[in-house]
């Protein structure tokens, strides 16, 4: 039989798959930019409180030695935002090469004893420095509570849109208590006194329980009313009395009312401040802080409060009291500037 003739056979050698070793990889991939990024928080946290706030510049002559400060009360004011900005103002007290504040406020409002503490914080601060404020587009409750803080005589400007006022005190309460009836859930806490539960959302409010929250009321008012009365020479406590209905105020009527001094943008404030201060040019700074790693993560859903989210976390909480000087208090976004 001739070789021609003869069967050929072809032996195909087939490699072992790798895709195992891909897979592996791609693991080893992914446990390593989560370590990474464990690590990155880590840090970011630890040098966070170290040095914080960190300044910018904002704009002016970036080679000036003399410096203003923008601080922006652009949040609703609460934690951990109220803090940070006190940590500012600290930072502007102790920095010799700032000479003046210009106080930007776009606010709602918020709790009162950060509201007052900001405000406390500026007084002390125009004792050395002065303190100039500009409003945007919201100014209202703790924003205009914040405003007082500002040196006596400065002028207070709002924006021709600008909406100020809304002067008093909140203290949020749901009444779920037919709601609770008809599914079957009442109130039914253990305390040690009468008045330890009477925010309850599952029952009613008594006519005595009233009574109690509305002298915790009128204090905080009253604090409120003595604020703009001393912070508005040309205003008596009678004349803030009768602004002090709750009503925001629009650009033109704060104007007529003597609440704000004059309408113009925060460039004017800007300049105002200059020629109190004596100088053609400033360097103007803010101050900022390091993103958190949640917020890295979630973006701006970060800064939105848990208790919006969460209706049930909203109902649980409204038996804390919380006594707010704030405007559409059900706002909960914030921002992470000064």
């Amino acid at each position: 039989m001739n070789a021609s003739d003869q069967e050929k056979t072809i032996v195909i050698i087939q490699q072992p798959s790798r895709k195992w070793i891909i897979w592996l990889l791609l693991i080893c991939l992914g446990f390593s930019l989560l370590f990474n990024l464990g690590l990155f928080a880590a840090f970011g946290d630890y040098y966070s409180d170290l040095e914080p706030p960190t300044e910018k510049f904002h704009s002016g002559e970036v080679s000036a030695p003399d410096k203003i400060a923008r601080l922006a009360i652009d949040f609703t004011i609460m934690p951990p935002y109220s803090e940070r900005m006190i940590k500012a103002i600290d930072r502007v007290t102790e920095d010799e090469s700032v000479k003046g504040v210009l106080m930007i406020i776009d606010s709602p409002g918020g709790l009162v004893s950060d509201s007052h503490q900001i405000y406390d914080k500026l007084r002390k601060l125009r004792e050395t420095k002065p303190v100039h404020m500009a409003m945007k587009g919201i100014a209202a409750s703790g924003g205009y509570y914040i405003a007082m803080g500002g040196t006596e005589g400065a002028p207070i400007y709002a924006e021709p849109s600008t909406w100020t006022g809304s002067i008093g005190v909140i203290i949020p309460r749901y009444n779920a208590s037919e709601l609770g009836g008809k599914i079957g859930v009442k109130a039914d806490s253990l305390v040690t006194g009468p008045y330890k539960d009477t925010l309850n959302p599952l029952k009613d409010l008594t006519d005595k329980e009233r009574e109690v929250w509305n002298v915790v009321l009128e204090d905080s008012f009253d604090k409120f009313l003595t604020v703009i009365d001393e912070g508005r020479p040309n205003l008596n406590k009678q004349q803030v009395r009768d602004l002090a209905t709750g009503q925001i105020y629009t650009a033109d009527q704060a104007l007529a009312n003597g609440l704000v001094d004059k309408i113009g943008y925060e460039e004017a404030a800007l300049e105002d401040l200059k020629t109190a201060l004596g100088l053609t040019e400033v360097r103007v700074i803010s101050y900022s802080y390091p993103v958190t790693f949640a917020e890295t993560l979630l973006g701006a859903s970060a800064q939105v409060q848990e208790s919006q989210l969460d209706p049930l976390t909203r109902l649980i909480n409204s038996n804390v009291p919380r006594a707010m000087y704030m405007f559409g208090w059900h706002n909960g976004l914030n921002s992470n500037s000064l």
